[in-house]
């Protein structure tokens, strides 16, 4: 746990990659408990990488969101779940149109607890056969993690028009609200 020296309150982080980080990020930002979602760039080997250099597929960076959350309002394993109905586990450096390694499924873990949580939600979420296909997520400790550019930073909350807002972000942020009606900010 990390404190807030704002607040004075215990938070922690998860770090998430599931396809377009801005996907991720305009959904999981109205649960309860979620403080922040910042777009960013994960385990690759290039330093201080960039929007253009990791969709080229070559830097071996995730895009990815480092979500900091209240584990008082909202635990890690809920935080998974909703990760977990927002995108699909099955599909190997893929999400729908968006293709490469920059878009795979992965849970980057900070600390044992976080990995044994992640890895039994994986094993209750295979046996119950939600998808028809293999969970392909991988589990790893969360490496340097790299903030994206401001642009893309809120770039659903900025940008609620453009195409692939409408067509690929809002379909996601709108399950979130369906599958946790109860969870949500007011």
């Amino acid at each position: 746990m990390n404190k807030d020296d704002s607040t004075g309150r215990s938070s922690e982080l998860a770090t998430l990659g599931g396809g377009c980080f801005w996907c991720l990020e305009a959904a999981l930002v109205q649960l309860v408990g979620v403080e922040s979602v910042v777009s960013g760039y994960a385990g690759g080997s290039t330093d201080n990488p960039d929007y253009p250099s990791v969709c080229s597929g070559r830097t071996g960076h995730a895009e990815v969101v480092e979500v900091r959350f209240d584990p008082a309002l909202i635990d890690y394993r809920t935080l998974l779940t909703a990760f977990f109905a927002i995108h699909d586990p099955t599909t190997l450096d893929r999400q729908g149109n968006d293709i490469g390694t920059q878009y795979r499924s992965v849970i980057f873990t900070h600390g044992d607890e976080q990995e044994n949580i992640a890895r039994a939600l994986i094993a209750e979420l295979a046996a119950a056969k939600i998808w028809s296909g293999d969970i392909v997520t991988a589990v790893s400790p969360a490496p340097t993690f790299w903030p994206a550019e401001d642009h893309h930073q809120n770039y659903y909350a900025n940008n609620p028009l453009q195409g692939y807002c409408q067509a690929v972000v809002a379909p996601k942020a709108a399950k979130l609200r369906k599958v946790f009606a109860g969870r949500l900010k007011a």
